[in-house]
């Protein structure tokens, strides 16, 4: 912000005289600019941004007033209700002083420009920037004051300091899962070159299992059969074209035993039924040879890996004879195979049910149960309860951290970092609360040091906008709080200008601190009476309340 404060140049004649004390009595013809935080123009407000109130100012003077032989010391003067904070002092020297400041030409005149920072302290609201000169002779045994202060901003804008530090703390999630994909398994076996399934395969103690789980499933009210998969093979030796046919014929075959005996026994009626086959069993072939202790099994897993082509396959495996034969014996039967597999969906505790067993006896929930459950309760204190059963039950350190984030929103900070000295898996979410208990000891730096151990977590970058508004990089804070329609996200576009973004954000807000700030962004707009209104619910916040009084926001009303 550029501000002009012009004085009117009196005497200007008088000027030629040699006497420093002249400069003095014409203090009048200097010109005094103010930049406000490299902004112009607009008004001579300060700005607090990252606890520095920062100014430049500019004097200009006019021909013939800077004595040839004079001294100008220039002491920039913070003023406000806590005493007076000074700055540090600009000396300028005229044409015949032999110094090394800044000279100032007698005949010409001329211009300086000098920067000055003040650390903010409480009560620089009301402050005034003054610039104070004094005149001496060359040998400094004579001094002058200039008569009078030069004001060249009054009042500070704080605006920025209304950022919300207490922090966003971030729960764990639960893998409780409301329907439980089940799947049962049972296969029959089949002679090499053969597609009847045999009787004796069909009365397994595997298959006897398939038809009880389909029986019971079927008779489960929780339970839901999908579907069931059939799936036929022949093993990889041999003609391809031979083992094609094989494996069709014996998916037919599978799918008849599957009807007329398995779902039959089982009484499993009206579930579909999905019939596919694979020609060449390569995948269960490399599966059983993993398992294996065959002797060589390395060199056939690389024979799989390096060639793609059944047949070339086939064939280097072959050429291996010392250990075809094993493979001959031990694997490829187990491949002559159809599989039958049930697809069944599992109904868990529905959320009434699992209220009720909370309240009753949570002693039989697992971990997951547990963690999901809280959330079906409104009231922190109960989800408290039920978090501390898990982590006492399960060490969870998902529970601990959620016991952290409940404590971090109720404030209660030491009780917070307690939970979290619990926490076993420091994930992200970790990092995130301890920042925020960090944040609400105002011990900013170490809040900063976890956030980056948090990575892109939502909550963490919300809670670094924040940070970065205290530091005042107030671009990258909107990137951090872009779309988090918070408090934070409206004041760094307020801050910044974008009053209509910031209006949007608040456009249903009826709490003091956000009333607080939709009245300064009216002020801003120039609508008085509505900035008053505003203030009139804010101030229901006696902290508020007296900010108010204070705020430069206000001046105008």
């Amino acid at each position: 912000m550029r501000k002009s404060i012009l004085f009117a140049f009196a005497c200007l004649l008088m000027a030629a005289c040699s006497n420093p004390s002249k400069m003095a009595e014409l203090a009048d013809s200097i010109v005094t600019d103010v930049t406000i935080n490299g902004a112009a123009g607009k008004s001579n407000v300060l700005e607090a941004i990252g606890g520095k109130i920062t100014a430049s100012y500019t004097l200009k003077f006019p021909a013939e007033f800077f004595k040839s032989e004079a001294i100008l010391n220039v002491t920039p003067v913070m003023v406000y209700e806590g005493g007076e904070v000074v700055g540090p002092v600009l000396t300028l020297q005229g044409d015949k002083i032999m110094d090394n400041y800044t000279v100032i030409s007698y005949k010409q005149g001329g211009e300086v420009t000098k920067e000055v920072t003040f650390d903010y302290k409480p009560g620089m609201e009301k402050a005034v920037l003054e610039l104070r000169a004094v005149v001496y002779n060359a040998d400094r045994s004579k001094q002058y004051e200039f008569p009078y202060h030069y004001k060249v901003a009054d009042g500070t804008n704080c605006t920025y300091m209304l950022v919300k530090t207490e922090g966003k703390p971030a729960f764990e999630s639960d893998a409780y899962q409301k329907v439980i994909a089940e799947k049962k398994e049972a296969q029959v076996l089949y002679i090499i070159n053969q597609s009847n399934v045999r009787n004796n395969q069909l009365r397994t103690e595997q298959i006897k299992e398939f038809q009880e789980y389909l029986n019971e499933a079927q008779n489960n009210e929780r339970k839901t059969i999908v579907s069931n998969d059939i799936i036929a093979y022949a093993s990889p030796d041999g003609e391809l074209d031979v083992n094609t046919r094989l494996s069709e014929k014996r998916a037919k075959s599978a799918e008849t035993a599957f009807v007329k005996v398995i779902s039959k026994k089982a009484k499993v009626k009206d579930i579909p039924v999905n019939v596919s086959q694979i020609s060449e069993d390569w995948e269960g072939f490399q599966e059983l040879v993993q398992a294996s202790d065959i002797q060589d099994k390395e060199l056939i897993l690389r024979v799989l890996s390096m060639y793609s082509d059944p047949a070339v396959r086939e064939r280097e495996i072959k050429n291996m004879s010392a250990v075809y034969k094993t493979l001959a014996d031990e694997v490829l039967p187990a491949l002559r195979r159809a599989r039958f597999v049930a697809n069944v969906e599992y109904k868990n505790w529905t959320d009434e049910e699992l209220t009720q067993i909370i309240n009753e006896n949570m002693s039989q929930l697992d971990e997951e149960a547990l963690l999901y459950g809280a959330t079906l309760f409104d009231k922190d204190a109960a989800k408290a309860e039920i978090y501390k059963a898990a982590a006492s039950k399960f060490n969870s350190s998902r529970a601990y951290n959620n016991l952290a984030a409940l404590s971090l929103k109720a404030k209660k900070t030491a009780e917070a970092k307690g939970y979290l000295a619990k926490v076993s898996d420091k994930n992200a979410i970790y990092y995130n609360n301890m920042a925020v208990a960090a944040m609400q000891e105002e011990n900013f730096d170490a809040a900063a040091e976890y956030l980056a151990k948090a990575g892109n977590l939502p909550e963490a970058k919300e809670n670094m906008g924040a940070l970065l508004i205290l530091k005042g990089d107030y671009a990258a804070a909107a990137t951090a709080l872009a779309g988090t329609n918070s408090f934070n996200e409206a004041l760094v576009n307020v801050v910044t200008g974008k009053l209509d973004k910031a209006s949007s954000i608040l456009a249903n807000a009826k709490c003091p601190c956000k009333s607080y700030l939709k009245a300064i962004i009216a002020a801003r707009q120039g609508n008085n009476s509505q900035a008053k209104e505003l203030l009139e619910t804010a101030k229901k916040d006696e902290k508020l309340a007296k900010r108010a009084a204070k705020d430069i926001e206000f001046a105008k009303l």
